[in-house]
């Protein structure tokens, strides 16, 4: 904007005359003079718009730019995954909650055969008094007690770090008694290399038959044993300890492959992971050569998980594979959550997240599907024999509904521990060493039988017991 005033020299050609004021730059012009200074800023003013135009087009170039695509594809298939996964979760949550009634049905009736067989036997033997009837009784309304109490289970939201979304899972706390004096099904010959003796035993499996397969470890061999006999039958190993192909050195765990109808035993001692036939009981193969393995668990997709005592890690792999995957571990020894000390026993959820006996930190620690660190489910406050501790633990197994029950070795006990508790509370054993049958001594691996019995792979006393669930 310019305003006409009196008389005035010109900012360009310095002459009196009729000047005009612009009200942009302060300054005063002659008519010649303003026109040119009007022309300049009508050439500016259209660089402006030309840069406009450009800045406007840079706007369209970036909006469609090809790696927004990409953000925005990846941005789908997060949404996609995510949705995947928490209808998984709901899904498994959904399976459990119809799963759990069958199970606590499966108990009930087993104790209600058990009464049936009592009252068959007095019949029988016609030799029972009131005492026997009033237990008969007292058993009877246990039960009914238990067929229609309300189930006592609820959903825990577990909040994960830097997660906006809370993972849900399905606990119980209602707690699965077995009677406190086992009963020694394997072993009852005490420490040797017989049929009908064990030494020093590690693995336990128990297939759906009952048959129970043992990592007899210091006789370098795999036992079998049926629920009903008298001795077992060596099935794998038993000619010394050795390497030849034949031959087993302090094997410390085995898996059945149902498919394939084999073992996979851990080799410790010869530092490889053999198959063994379970029908042929012959042309035994090594998997793996020249690896240290602790112990195996095995996923529903076939994977083997093994843990490396020596490189402190644990690592997945598969047949025809060439290289194994890290899982968890790996930063060297130690005690932070992205670490290992000396891990043990494994078991892999159907979520295949890893569950470790991270033996010499005394804790176990849950590592989920490709994560960077793991969790402390049980112990992680120091070697102790409190609620809270653990020493030196070995066998870890859990239930449908994520119980998690472990063999507390140097404690003499077995633990049950809810993922997110605090504590833990003792399911089998005293704190103390023994030989009784209420007693333990580093307990190792463990098992559930189809009817929820408990088996105990009882290392130092060279013996498998059997603990039933109890009517109480």
């Amino acid at each position: 904007m310019t305003t006409a005033s009196s008389k005035a020299q010109c900012f360009i050609c310095h002459k009196d005359k009729i000047v005009y004021h612009c009200e942009g730059c302060l300054k005063d012009f002659c008519l010649s003079h303003i026109t040119e200074h009007r022309e300049k800023l009508r050439i500016e003013l259209n660089e402006i718009k030309i840069d406009r135009d450009i800045f406007q087009q840079a706007i369209e170039q970036e909006r469609h730019k090809p790696e927004n695509f990409s953000v925005i594809e990846r941005i789908n298939q997060w949404e996609e995954n995510s949705i995947g996964k928490i209808k998984q979760t709901a899904e498994q949550c959904r399976q459990m909650l119809i799963k759990y009634p069958n199970d606590q049905l499966l108990i009930v009736e087993k104790k209600f055969y058990q009464i049936i067989e009592q009252i068959k036997q007095f019949q029988q033997d016609n030799d029972f008094n009131e005492i026997d009837l009033n237990q008969l009784r007292n058993k009877l309304t246990h039960l009914t007690k238990q067929l229609i109490q309300p189930l006592n289970i609820s959903i825990r939201h577990n909040t994960l770090p830097s997660a906006f979304l809370n993972e849900i899972s399905i606990i119980s706390t209602a707690q699965i008694k077995w009677k406190q004096e086992g009963t020694t099904v394997i072993g009852k010959n005490g420490k040797g290399q017989q049929l009908n003796q064990l030494n020093c035993p590690n693995g336990i499996f128990i297939d759906t038959y009952k048959r129970i397969f043992i990592a007899d470890r210091n006789n370098h061999r795999i036992i079998q044993w049926k629920s009903d006999g008298q001795e077992g039958e060596c099935i794998a190993g038993g000619y010394e300890k050795g390497n030849e192909i034949f031959q087993l050195n302090y094997p410390s765990e085995i898996l059945i492959d149902q498919e394939n109808m084999s073992l996979i035993i851990a080799d410790q001692g010869n530092r490889r992971i053999m198959r063994w036939s379970i029908r042929e009981k012959k042309n035994p193969e090594i998997l793996l050569s020249n690896i240290d393995c602790s112990h195996l668990a095995m996923d529903k997709d076939g994977y083997i998980y093994i843990s490396d005592h020596v490189n402190h890690e644990v690592t997945r792999w598969k047949e025809n594979e060439t290289e194994r995957i890290l899982v968890a571990g790996g930063n060297g020894k130690g005690g932070q959550l992205n670490q290992l000390n000396n891990p043990s026993f494994l078991y892999v959820d159907e979520n295949n997240s890893i569950y470790i006996s991270d033996r010499d930190n005394h804790r176990i620690i849950k590592w989920r599907k490709d994560a960077r660190e793991g969790i402390i489910v049980a112990g992680g406050n120091g070697q102790g024999k409190n609620l809270n501790q653990l020493s030196s633990p070995q066998g870890i197994i859990l239930n449908h509904l994520g119980q998690i029950y472990i063999a507390d070795s140097d404690n003499h006990r077995i633990m049950c521990w809810y993922e997110g508790s605090r504590e833990g509370a003792v399911v089998i054993g005293n704190n103390r060493s023994g030989k009784q049958s209420n007693q333990l001594d580093q307990p190792h691996g463990l098992s559930f039988d189809s009817e929820g019995d408990f088996y105990v792979a009882d290392y130092a006393n060279h013996r498998i017991q059997k603990f039933e669930i109890s009517f109480d």
